[in-house]
C-alpha cells in the first residue's frame, strides 16, 4: 500500500505501481467522491470504453413467484 502527501495547493501524486496497474495516463479524469471518511477516486471511461465489460457476469437472479 502506497501513502501520499497532500501538496499545499491541494494536489495528490498518483504513485506509479498504482497507475500501471489500473493502466491510467495523463489527462484522465476522475469524478470525486467523499464516502464513508475517506475519498474515492472514479475513472470518467468513455460508454464505448465500457462496452463489454460485465461480459460473463451472471444474470440468473431469483425472483418472487409474482416476478416471473
Amino acid at each position: 500500500m502506497s501513502t501520499v502527501t497532500l501538496s499545499p495547493n491541494f494536489e495528490v501524486l498518483i504513485p506509479q505501481d498504482v497507475r500501471e496497474a489500473l493502466h491510467l495516463s495523463a489527462g484522465e479524469q476522475f469524478r470525486v467522491v467523499p464516502y464513508d471518511g475517506r475519498v474515492e477516486l472514479i475513472p470518467v471511461r468513455p460508454i464505448r470504453k465500457m462496452r463489454g465489460f460485465l461480459r460473463g457476469m451472471d444474470t440468473n437472479v431469483e425472483r418472487d413467484e409474482d416476478r416471473l
